[in-house]
């Protein structure tokens, strides 16, 4: 580890809070250090408050904000002298620890103050840093650990045997370094047994480099002791399994999940270990982490089923054996560990499946390097159990709200650069699935970006590129649940007799044969999907057709025929597979100003006369069936297959 202070940087961070600001970030930056909101830093200032008078003030990281980006608005301001006199209380609740600590605020706005803040406050330096980093918790999670760290620091760091994190935790710092001078005495830290360390300085730099020289004197120890890691060659991917291994962790927690396989030399070769069900059941690296990826990982046997459901009964017997009034939490694993292909890590979002991956990553590591040097042993179950269920922290698992309808889905949408398709892609994201949109145009790459999503250039009438983009798709993210079959053109109109054979071929092409390739390459994976669900999107054509349009209408006439196939296909898989029939829908780039007025004028209407010509006299836009097919992907239409929806406000000729 290296000091990345830089003093130009640092001379852009104005005044205390300033340069906490700079070191927190620096800090946050390094997942050596701290992921996902963990760790936290502080600085003690004076003020002035409301009625003009000069406070002590402690300005401690905000509960929600990540050491990485954090600002100044994410340091709670809390008086000093409530802090303290709290640090004397000997026995103190949760609830009443954070009511006195908002009690104690300048500002009421301001987020809550860490859970860490009266330890923050007894500590009798100007600048605070708390991490949990690695190496320290490689050290210190063995049969010797404080022996370990006493070899490695000498008399420079205060060891502190683990107690649980908020109050019990400062108390217990407290009656440690009351009538203490830390800085004769030379002490520059404080471990945390199994939990992190602290370090502390009058100045921003000083405490940074307190933290970054004393990590790495524990890195220098653990290298030195022999710790290595596991390598096996990056493995090739199950791409079916992992579809089918999300669906069962998904349908496990009773939602959706985002499945991020790690299959890195690293990852695999950690998972391929020959006592990997032993040394991964020991506990996680630190008891922060089971917030988020509960106590231990699954790990999977030669029958994956059995494997999980007797890790969700195990769970349940872990959970029945500490438990005190709690409500048990799904019984679903969040990391699972798959011999022979690597780490799978779940969430119910792209970031929070990318949070839990970056905790697995850290944790085997971690985990090894600590085996490599002695033996990994990790806190007790009892322990991890009381921060798991511990209120404090599910409060902030509970900050999101309801779940969005699609949340944790992966959908794949066709021909979704702009228009209908960039419309259905738009409704499915707002309503929490991850997107991937698929088109010839190259605006896919940016639209889709826009909406969280991932745009891929492709050529649906080629094999190869939709193999590609499909297999590319589960890779990333886990499985298919919603596949929206939108991709078409509008081929000239030509009567039969007239009509030119490319014209006909480029229409069967794109707009039957390119879905029924889509199909081919996508069921494998959604007969393994969540709620799974295809939406084809067909036109008023189909039923209503008009001269001069046989390539299209035909073309259109045959995917509605597929459509009915797939349904009778896909029903006893539970897959449903539905068509959508829209109409006169012209915000589309199709449909340019003069084309509506030119169109308008044949008829001997206005434009917006046009737009309406329908038994409802309703302007039919491509929200509207982008709405739509995100309600038929949904559970609102979960008891629906092989129907055709009209949304054309009504067509005479239809009816």
């Amino acid at each position: 580890m290296r000091s990345i202070w830089s003093d130009s940087e640092a001379a852009a961070f104005a005044g205390d809070l300033g340069k906490r600001v700079y070191t927190s970030r620096l800090l946050g930056a390094d997942p050596e250090l701290v992921l996902h909101g963990g760790g936290n830093t502080s600085v003690k200032t004076r003020e002035t408050d409301f009625f003009g008078e000069t406070v002590d003030v402690l300005h401690v990281k905000g509960s929600g904000w990540d050491l990485a980006t954090i600002e100044n608005a994410g340091f709670a301001p809390v008086r000093m002298k409530p802090l303290l006199r709290m640090a004397e209380i000997p026995h103190l609740s949760d609830a009443d620890m954070v009511r006195q600590q908002r009690a104690a605020m300048l500002d009421p706005e301001a987020p809550n103050p860490s859970i860490e803040a009266i330890l923050h406050a007894i500590i009798p330096f100007r600048f605070v840093d708390h991490t949990h980093a690695n190496a320290i918790i490689a050290l210190t999670n063995h049969a010797q650990g404080g022996e370990r760290v006493r070899a490695v620091f000498g008399g420079e760091v205060l060891i502190v045997p683990y107690v649980m994190p908020g109050f019990i935790l400062a108390r217990t710092v407290w009656e440690l370094i009351r009538g203490r001078d830390l800085t004769a005495e030379g002490i520059r830290g404080i471990v945390l047994m199994n939990h992190g360390i602290f370090t502390f300085a009058d100045d921003a730099r000083a405490s940074y480099e307190n933290m970054i020289e004393l990590v790495s004197r524990a890195e220098a120890a653990l290298g030195g002791w022999g710790a290595t890691l596991a390598g096996a060659g990056a493995a090739t991917a199950d791409l079916l399994g992992l579809a089918e291994l999300r669906g069962q962790v998904s349908r496990l927690r009773g939602a959706a999940m985002i499945a991020r396989l790690d299959s890195s030399e690293a990852a695999a070769g950690y998972a391929s270990l020959p006592h990997i069900a032993d040394l991964a059941a020991r506990g996680p690296a630190t008891p922060d982490h089971s917030i988020r990826t509960k106590r231990i990982p699954a790990v999977l046997g030669a029958d994956r089923t059995a494997s999980l459901q007797a890790y969700a009964a195990e769970y349940a017997a872990y959970f029945q054996r500490h438990a005190k009034g709690q409500t048990m939490l799904d019984t679903a694993p969040r990391v699972v560990i798959w011999p022979g292909q690597g780490v799978v890590s779940f969430g119910r979002s792209v970031t929070e499946a990318d949070a839990v991956a970056d905790i697995a990553k850290a944790t085997w590591e971690t985990v090894q390097r600590a085996e490599t040097t002695g033996g990994w042993r990790a806190l007790s179950e009892r322990d991890i159990f009381e921060v798991e269920y511990w209120d404090l922290e599910q409060a902030k698992l509970r900050q999101g709200g309801a779940a969005k309808v699609h949340q944790g889905k992966v959908a794949l949408v066709t021909g979704s650069a702009a228009g209908i398709g960039f419309a259905c892609a738009e409704a499915l994201a707002s309503q929490g699935a991850k997107v991937i949109g698929m088109d010839l145009s190259p605006e896919i790459v940016e639209g889709m970006a826009s909406l969280g999503g991932e745009g891929l250039v492709v050529n649906l009438t080629q094999d190869e590129a939709v193999i590609a983009a499909v297999e590319g798709a589960v890779r990333r993210f886990g499985g298919i649940d919603i596949l929206v079959s939108n991709a078409g053109i509008f081929t000239a109109g030509q009567y039969l007799d007239q009509l030119e054979q490319s014209n006909w071929d480029k229409s069967m092409a794109v707009n039957l044969t390119s879905h029924q390739k889509l199909l081919k390459y996508t069921i494998p994976y959604l007969k393994h999907g969540i709620d799974p669900a295809i939406v084809l999107v067909g036109s008023r054509n189909v039923q209503a057709p008009g001269a001069g349009a046989a390539s299209y209408s035909c073309a259109k006439a045959a995917l509605t025929q597929l459509c009915r196939v797939a349904a009778l296909e896909l029903a006893p898989a539970g897959v449903r597979c539905n068509i959508i029939h829209p109409d006169a829908v012209f915000d589309t780039k199709l449909w340019t100003p003069e084309n509506l007025a030119r169109s308008a004028e044949r008829y001997g209407m206005t434009v917006e006369e046009y737009k309406a010509r329908n038994l409802l006299r309703t302007e039919i836009k491509s929200r509207d069936v982008g709405a739509m097919v995100a309600a038929m992907a949904s559970p609102l239409f979960g008891k629906t297959t092989g129907a055709q929806i009209p949304v054309d406000g009504g067509n005479d000729r239809v009816i």
